[in-house]
């Protein structure tokens, strides 16, 4: 215990300050609390410094002095009688008393008192609140490794803070409800526990889940765990060839591609309802048939497995007729600049048949620029036919008109008047001009 201290209070008789139990022993007079004596109560994190402040309004030269929660003197005036190097004289003045604590341990919590020596004294409360932040937390995980579809479980643990901390989750950029649990412990610290529930998809592999920790003695106080997910084969079928549709003769190239976690070891391919191709080529994920005809039509799958488990894509082959040879009608500027070049050949090239090499060959080699000309040559030697019997027919046309019907003469004149035909002859051959009639023969 601390010395006592004689102090004179306002006409009292001196006694022995820290024998009081009160502000003043036996005094007839109790304390009020004043509302020209203030103060403010205090928030401060363990092992920081709090500060006290004991004011008056309006100061009659009365003594002002600080108590701890024990009814303990800490200053009188300017004077400290409790030998407690922590606290320590910021500001003594007629209207204000302030005074640090520094290094703020859990046992420093409770009501101070500014107390003003007026009649009756008049007292004012600060109350300092310790607070203790969490250590850090510890967040756990029921599965390490998550498969794709179930559900996990995960917990945060903040301890021994005060007062209780509160828990948040976040997966991502989404917020999670979690289930708090508040214990109070021997020492009146809190743990919380907060447990989180979900179901995972392939999509959170790699995503963090954040255990977030809300307390005024910190901020921005977390943990997180990176999720690791195993989820099925992703399985997709690419046509390598043919690139337009599959026809008899021609090649067709199958690959399969397929991923997971982990990366599926296995592929294989089947034909539903039916057996592959007994000549089909199967080389890791890829299928190779060649020599398409209409018996190979059917649905050609890959299926590729890893742990978690099994995949498919299909492919539909629908084996079209190969092309035809047959020419179609170009048009009518493409036809005029096939006869100026047909033109240029001699006649017996257009007795040369078309190509018949499959257009297989051609899409793989490169050769599909003669099989055009080919059929552009074609395209202009039936153009010219076709021109040639339409003027033709056009001839015949207008000859036919011309000729055709009874038609009337002026080639016998004078022969009008004649009586029969050998008169109008013998008329008209010698100029007379008395025949009655005159007839003309079309043999």
């Amino acid at each position: 215990m601390s010395p006592s201290v004689l102090i004179p209070v306002n006409g009292y008789k001196s006694r022995a300050l820290n024998s009081l139990p009160g502000p003043i022993q036996g005094a007839a007079q109790y304390p009020v609390v004043s509302q020209n004596l203030v103060t403010d109560n205090v928030s401060v994190v363990e092992g920081e410094m709090a500060i006290i402040s004991c004011r008056v309004k309006d100061n009659d030269d009365s003594v002002i002095q600080l108590l701890n929660p024990n009814r303990q003197t800490i200053y009188f005036r300017d004077m400290r009688p409790l030998k407690d190097a922590r606290f320590q004289l910021v500001n003594f003045s007629e209207n204000e008393l302030r005074v640090s604590l520094s290094n703020v341990s859990l046992s420093d919590e409770g009501r101070y008192v500014c107390q003003l020596y007026t009649d009756p004294p008049q007292e004012a409360y600060a109350d300092i609140t310790v607070l203790i932040p969490p250590g850090n937390p510890i967040i756990e995980a029921r599965d390490e490794v998550l498969s794709e579809g179930n559900e996990t479980e995960m917990t945060c643990t903040a301890m021994s803070s005060k007062p209780a901390a509160t828990i948040r989750w976040m997966k991502g950029d989404k917020e999670l409800p979690g289930k708090p649990r508040v214990e109070l412990t021997y020492d009146k610290m809190y743990t919380v526990t907060s447990r989180l529930t979900f179901t995972v998809s392939k999509e959170d592999d790699g995503v963090p889940v954040v255990c977030i920790v809300d307390h005024p003695a910190v901020k921005d106080f977390q943990a997180q765990k990176y999720l690791e997910v195993q989820y099925k084969p992703e399985v997709k079928i690419v046509v390598e060839f043919p690139q337009g549709l599959t026809r008899e003769g021609e090649n067709l190239e199958l690959t399969c591609k397929a991923k997971g976690k982990p990366q599926p070891q296995r592929v294989s391919w089947v034909k539903v309802d039916d057996d592959v191709p007994s000549h089909a080529v199967i080389t890791g994920a890829d299928l190779y048939i060649e020599n398409l005809n209409k018996s190979y039509n059917g649905t050609y799958r890959c299926m590729a497995s890893n742990a978690v488990g099994e995949s498919f894509d299909d492919y539909i082959l629908y084996v079209y007729d190969a092309p035809t040879t047959t020419p179609k009608p170009t048009t009518a500027t493409t036809t005029t600049t096939t006869i100026i070049t047909t033109m240029s050949y001699p006649e017996a090239n257009q007795d040369t048949p078309p190509s018949t090499e499959p257009a297989a060959h051609d899409s793989r080699a490169g050769e599909g620029a003669p099989r055009t000309v080919d059929h552009a040559v074609i395209g202009g030697v039936v153009a010219v036919v076709v021109f040639a019997m339409l003027c033709l027919l056009i001839v015949l046309g207008r000859y036919f008109a011309r000729h055709k019907g009874t038609y009337f003469t002026h080639e016998a004149k004078g022969a009008d008047d004649a009586a029969d035909a050998d008169t109008a002859i013998i008329n008209a051959e010698g100029g007379h001009t008395n025949s009655d009639e005159k007839k003309e023969y079309y043999i």
